[in-house]
């Protein structure tokens, strides 16, 4: 029997850059759904903030139009339904207009009064450079006291020194227990199932080291180009955008040692170390171990699309050729190594990437081949065992074991997947990443959000990465939209006699 889900308590939801992209597309439509769920106490508020000039009817009716939109491809057809819970939701949401530039944040403040005890969260879903000037404009508006929380998106900087300059901006009105920088990737179901599927069960910790598993890939790839945020991304890229967050985050969750406790500061401990492990990469290190790739024109699921240069052209209302020199990656596949006791010597492989094949985000473990074959018949070497954990899409665990084939013809060994789908499973809508985030935030429960000194030690690895490119002038190699990537990715991980898992 499934638990009940908590009624959170009393709180007031504040959303600067209330009508923008995410806060349209992610943030409202998880409350929504959560409100649903009968999870938002009665007199809950939702505060969007931007300078669109909207007045609460104008965005009650976006918000409802962007819902009939959204949740249904969430949830099914019945999430939308015009009733009783749809009109409450939209009754809780109220819009200030106000650029946080201005020092007149009266009409916010009127709207929220004092705190005086009560649940507030402030989520942060405008640019990064914005985070400090709203962290100072709140408290001198007098909206945040010592129990108001604050939501970071991503990017947290675009280097070292500008993640530790906006780290000291907010933290200068927040203390660190109040402060929650999210990552949605951490939301994801399966991320949260690989802590159970560790921890709760011997039968795999016992094999979780150098002893028994060859090597680790972490894949997120995409099938989507950059679309109209070509400025902002040429601006970041894939390491910025992916790797030192993302990626990094889902190595630490795999590598981590075993924690006391399943709490927010346990957690983040453990993944800390495996940050402060990792082997640097600099200079040579990074030419040999690191590939840079971009996408050139070609066909995804059948349709011609335009290469990242053509794209970033027509958003600046130029030609390709004046953008074909962009040195901005749109690939990356890297190979890492966590210098510890666990992990010595096991290589992990990550990449990602737009315009790929598929849509698709994956942990593969491969564990070590069996010392010895007592199976002739089988011709050959027993494929090794592969635990494959999909993010995205059907989120789910495989393991890839060897098996008798049936028959009467003896003893034939073939590769046979268990497979768990946690939709196939247990049959309940899986609620998106956002959904459950939010609600962390709102019961003040940080495990699965990044502390500061995290963000950091991401940025202390990944920041000579960046140094040795524009140092060493190492260019993106090209590859066609719809492919895996450039084939110097493939040569990276062929090098040590092994192959990317392309089962997805």
């Amino acid at each position: 029997m499934p638990h009940p889900l908590p009624v959170m308590d009393p709180a007031d939801v504040v959303v600067f850059g209330g009508t923008g992209d995410l806060a349209m597309r992610k943030l409202l439509p998880a409350l929504y759904l959560r409100d649903r769920d009968g999870q938002l106490a009665d007199d809950t508020r939702i505060v969007a903030v931007s300078r669109s000039g909207l007045d609460d009817p104008g965005y009650r009716d976006k918000v409802d139009s962007e819902l009939r939109r959204t949740a249904p491809r969430w949830a099914g057809p019945e999430a939308c339904a015009d009733d009783a819970q749809h009109r409450r939701f939209l009754d809780r949401l109220h819009h200030v207009t106000l650029d946080v530039a201005d020092d007149d944040w009266s009409l916010l403040a009127d709207l929220l009064g004092a705190p005086a005890g009560r649940t507030r969260v402030l989520y942060l879903a405008s640019a990064p450079q914005l985070f400090g000037r709203i962290c100072v404009g709140s408290a001198a508006a007098g909206i945040v006291d010592e129990h108001t929380r604050v939501v970071l998106e991503k990017p947290l900087g675009t280097d070292l020194a500008s993640a530790k300059a906006i780290n000291d901006e907010v933290g200068s009105v927040f203390a660190e227990e109040q402060i929650y920088r999210i990552d949605h990737y951490l939301g994801k179901e399966t991320v949260q199932n690989l802590l159970v599927l560790r921890f709760g069960n011997s039968l795999f910790e016992p094999l979780w080291n150098a002893s028994q598993i060859d090597h680790v890939q972490i894949t997120v790839a995409e099938s989507i180009g950059v679309g109209n945020r070509a400025d902002y991304y040429d601006g970041s890229g894939a390491l910025r955008d992916m790797v030192q967050n993302h990626l990094l985050q889902l190595l630490c969750l795999v590598a981590m040692e075993p924690p006391a406790k399943i709490d927010g500061e346990g957690v983040r401990d453990e993944k800390l170390k495996v940050l402060q492990s990792l082997r640097p990469l600099d200079g040579p290190d990074v030419v040999r171990d690191t590939v840079r790739g971009q996408y050139a024109e070609g066909l995804v699921d059948g349709t011609a699309v335009p290469g990242y240069a053509t794209e970033l052209a027509e958003s600046r209302a130029g030609t390709p050729r004046e953008r074909e020199r962009s040195s901005t990656e749109t690939f990356v596949a890297l190979r890492a190594e966590v210098a510890n006791w666990r992990w010595a010597g096991v290589p992990f492989y990550l990449r990602t990437g737009k315009r790929l094949a598929t849509h698709a985000s994956e942990i593969v473990v491969q564990f070590k081949p069996v010392p010895h074959s007592i199976f002739p018949a089988f011709g050959e070497e027993i494929p090794a065992n592969r635990l494959v954990l999909r993010l995205q899409p059907d989120e789910g665990v495989r393991l890839h074991m060897t098996a008798k084939q049936p028959g009467p013809g003896g003893i034939r060994p073939i590769p046979a997947p268990l497979d768990l789908s946690f939709a196939r499973a247990f049959g309940d809508r899986l609620p998106d990443a956002y959904e459950r985030l939010l609600m962390d935030v709102l019961r003040g429960n940080p495990t699965l959000f990044m502390r500061r000194d995290e963000i950091e030690a991401a940025w202390t690895w990944a920041e000579p990465i960046l140094r040795t490119w524009e140092a060493t002038d190492q260019r993106p190699r090209p590859y066609a939209a719809g492919s895996h990537g450039p084939a110097s990715a493939t040569a990276l991980i062929e090098r040590d006699g092994r192959a990317w898992h392309e089962d997805y």
